[in-house]
């Protein structure tokens, strides 16, 4: 999601459009005006059924919205911090915090494939309307249209796997019963992969049998199976970190740089030695005020190199994840986000402690596991 662009926001919750959407809205608009309405409604002219393809591919996008509104506004009901709202050629996606428990993980869940539904028997109510009582043959056949799409988006986000909104519901309630959250995500998580494999290999066999759009099936089976994996190893990471502290995984000490340095003395001197791809940066006081990423300073015009300076090209502090010594890991992972995730800058107050990188928080993850297996 990290190349979207953010159009506003929506409820308060900032909204953003991935590259992928203009995609969506000429494959859908494309299918539905050349393809699916001249077959139901033949004798149009090309205008209408362009204008038809167009109009039912931007209704489909705002019904997608629709659904990831319903999470969150649900979210924001029982005071689950939403942070962005993301459409992409896949649907959507809304980045919130975990619910505190499963009552509140089950709500959220249900929300959008209900609002789907609700959309989708909507626009058929519609379709009956325009076409039987004011003889609107094209603006009902795109209704029709419109409805089966959210009825199958309904009924597909409700199947039992994660990331579906089926898999958040199968999740909740396991979790309800078991008492034990990471548990639950790893069960989901695992259902999703089997999906995802199931819908993959339902898609090609689709297009050796001459269906081309069993490559959309393939590919949303793909994403299944990446996100799916993820989520359980998210799972696994969160039980084996469980009263971490920061400072237990932390690097210390630390390599930084000055960023009052200029790119071009920097690059003369100091980088060639460096062990790490990232450093944080210390102002004249000596107080952290960012994180340099080495291989942005190839970026950098060599004409520019000699003015420049490395706060100018580096990620200020307030875009990058900070937490105190004494801060728990899992908490700390948790206030990550893709603009200003990893490393997380460990910080006493004011004075530069650590650094945690990823590499640091695999590695803790991995050793607690063995640990764990051993006194097993």
């Amino acid at each position: 999601m990290n190349n979207s662009l953010r159009i506003g926001q929506i409820l308060g919750v900032p909204l953003s459009i991935h590259w992928t959407v203009p995609l969506l809205v000429f494959l859908f608009g494309y299918s539905l005006g050349s393809q699916t309405l001249p077959v139901w409604l033949p004798g149009q002219s090309t205008t209408a059924y362009t204008v038809a393809g167009l109009t039912g591919a931007l209704l489909l996008l705002l019904s997608l919205l629709a659904h990831e509104t319903a999470h969150a506004l649900t979210a924001r009901r029982k005071d689950i911090p939403v942070h962005n709202v993301t459409l992409w050629a896949l649907g959507g996606v809304t980045q919130m915090d975990k619910p505190p428990a499963p009552g509140a993980a089950f709500l959220v869940a249900v929300s959008g494939p209900l609002t789907s539904l609700v959309v989708g028997g909507a626009a058929l109510g519609a379709a009956v309307g325009m076409g039987a009582g004011l003889g609107w043959e094209v603006p009902a056949a795109v209704m029709v249209w419109l409805g089966w799409a959210n009825l199958l988006v309904g009924v597909f986000n409700l199947l039992p796997a994660a990331p579906l909104d089926g898999g958040r519901v199968v999740q909740a309630v396991m979790w309800w019963r078991t008492g034990d959250r990471e548990r639950a995500e790893r069960a989901a998580g695992r259902s999703g992969q089997i999906l995802g494999i199931l819908l993959v290999t339902l898609g090609w066999i689709a297009v050796l049998n001459g269906a081309w759009s069993g490559l959309w099936l393939a590919l949303i089976g793909f994403f299944v199976i990446i996100v799916a994996k993820a989520e359980r190893q998210q799972a696994s990471l969160t039980t084996a970190l469980a009263g971490v502290r920061a400072t237990d995984a932390m690097a210390s000490p630390v390599q930084t740089a000055p960023d009052w340095t200029t790119v071009q003395r920097f690059l003369d001197d100091p980088a060639m030695n460096a062990r790490h791809s990232t450093l944080p940066l210390l102002d004249f006081e000596g107080h952290p005020s960012g994180l340099l990423r080495l291989p942005h300073l190839a970026t950098v015009p060599p004409p520019q190199r000699e003015t420049l300076r490395l706060r100018d090209v580096g990620t200020p502090l307030s875009r990058c994840t900070t937490c105190a010594p004494d801060d728990l890991l899992e908490d700390v992972i948790k206030k990550l986000r893709p603009r200003n995730g990893l490393p997380i800058i460990v910080m006493d107050g004011r004075q530069l402690t650590g650094i945690i990188t990823a590499h640091d928080i695999l590695r803790l993850a991995q050793r607690r596991q063995l640990r764990r297996k051993g006194s097993g």
